[in-house]
C-alpha cells in the first residue's frame, strides 16, 4: 500500500508541479504527517523532491524528472481516462484506486499526447448525476466496510456472511456463495447462491458483513452479463403487472422511482414520454399513477384505467356539494386532486432484492 502511495505522490508532483503538504494529503486521503514521511522516503530513494519555503511554498520535483512507464497512444489514453470519469469513480468502492490509476495513465502517455488527451477527457462526461428532464440522482449509500468485504469475498472466492435488512422484515443473517457484483443505476447488487439457489442482494441493505475462510461453491468461470440478464428476466416475469403509461417529462423520474422495473421507454411527439413499466400489483399501479395527477395517463391495461376512473368518479361525487352532475373530465381531475390530498392513499410496496 505504501509503495503505491509513494508512486502516486511522485506522479502528482510531476503532473501538477508544486503542491503543499495539505494538498497532497487531501489528494491521497492521508494525514499531513504521513505525506511528510513519504516525502522523506522518496528523497532517500533518490527521487529529487525539494521544498520551497514561504507563503507560496510547497514540494516539487526537479525539472525533467520522469518515471519510466510503458507508453500509450492518444486514443488508448483517452479511452481509459473517459471510462474512469464521472460516477464510475465510485463503482464498487474503488474510487481511490481509480484516481491513482488515472494518474499513472496520464504519466504513461507520450510527451506529445499528454496535454491533448487531458484536455479531450475534460470534454467527455459519462453518466452525470442528473439528466435534462429528471431530478438529481442520488446514489444509494453502502457501508464502506460492507463494500470492501463483499468485494474481497467475490475476488478471493470465499463464503460471505452478512446482516441483511430486507423490506418489511426483521434484519437477519445470511451466508452465501458470492458470484459477482453488478452496479445498475447507482445501485450495487451481489449475485450469489444460497444452498444452491440463485439469490440477488442489494448492498445498501447490508448492515454488516464478514468474509468467511471457507471457499465459495461456484464455477471457475462466470458470464455476469448473461447471469444478470437471466435474473432480470426472471424478476420481470414474476407476479407483477405490466403498465403502459404516458407521463410529462418533468414527472418521469417520479414514476420511475415507484415502478418495480422499466421494460421500454420512448419519446412522443408532444414532448411526453411513453413508458412500459411493471408494478407490484393493480393496487400499486393505481397508487403510483394517481400521484402524478394530470401529468400521467395510463394507456393499459384496461383494468387500471377502469380503477382510476372509478376512484376519480367516487371522490368527485363525495366532494360535490352542488347537487348537480359533474362532467366526466372535471370529475377525473377533481378526483385525482382529492386522492392526492387524502391520507388514505396507500404507499407503494418497496421493491424486493
Amino acid at each position: 500500500m505504501r509503495a503505491d502511495r509513494l508512486v502516486s505522490l511522485a506522479l502528482l508532483l510531476r503532473q501538477r508541479g508544486r503542491m503543499t503538504a495539505g494538498e497532497l494529503a487531501a489528494e491521497l486521503e492521508v494525514s499531513v504527517r504521513t505525506v511528510l514521511r513519504d516525502i522523506d522516503a522518496l528523497s532517500t530513494a533518490g527521487v529529487p523532491v525539494y521544498a520551497d519555503r514561504g507563503r507560496h511554498g510547497g514540494f516539487s520535483l526537479l525539472p525533467g524528472f520522469r518515471t519510466e512507464l510503458a507508453g500509450l497512444n492518444h486514443d488508448e489514453g483517452l479511452a481509459l481516462l473517459t471510462a474512469g470519469s464521472g460516477r464510475a469513480e465510485q463503482a464498487f468502492g474503488l474510487g481511490t484506486a481509480l484516481a491513482s490509476a488515472m494518474r499513472k495513465i496520464v504519466d504513461a502517455l507520450p510527451e506529445g499526447h499528454r496535454a491533448s488527451v487531458g484536455d479531450a477527457a475534460q470534454r467527455f462526461l459519462v453518466e452525470p448525476k442528473a439528466d435534462l428532464l429528471s431530478r438529481r440522482l442520488v446514489a444509494e449509500e453502502v457501508v464502506g466496510t460492507v463494500m470492501k468485504t463483499a468485494r474481497g469475498a467475490v475476488l478471493r472466492g470465499r463464503k460471505l456472511r452478512f446482516h441483511y435488512a430486507a423490506p418489511d422484515t426483521t434484519p437477519r443473517w445470511h451466508t452465501v456463495d458470492p458470484i459477482g457484483l453488478v452496479t445498475v443505476r447507482d445501485r450495487t447488487y451481489l449475485l450469489a447462491a444460497k444452498s444452491g439457489e440463485d439469490r440477488t442482494y442489494r448492498l445498501s441493505r447490508m448492515l454488516e458483513a464478514e468474509e468467511l475462510p471457507e471457499p465459495a461453491e461456484r464455477p471457475d468461470h462466470v458470464d455476469l452479463d448473461r447471469i444478470w440478464a437471466e435474473r432480470s428476466a426472471r424478476f420481470l416475469s414474476e407476479d407483477h403487472i405490466p403498465v403502459l403509461v404516458r407521463v410529462a417529462p418533468g414527472r418521469r423520474e417520479e414514476l420511475l422511482n415507484t415502478a418495480r422495473a422499466v421494460r421500454a421507454e420512448e419519446p412522443e411527439a408532444d414532448g411526453w414520454v411513453r413508458l412500459n413499466v411493471t408494478f407490484e400489483d393493480l393496487r400499486h399501479a393505481v397508487w403510483a399513477v394517481w400521484q402524478l395527477d394530470t401529468d400521467a395517463e395510463a394507456l393499459a391495461p384496461a383494468a387500471l384505467r377502469d380503477a382510476l376512473h372509478e376512484r376519480a368518479a367516487a371522490l368527485a361525487h363525495r366532494y360535490d356539494e352542488s347537487g348537480f352532475a359533474i362532467p366526466a373530465v372535471v370529475a377525473a381531475d377533481v378526483g385525482r386532486a382529492a386522492l392526492v390530498a387524502t391520507p388514505r392513499a396507500c404507499p407503494p410496496p418497496r421493491p424486493r432484492a
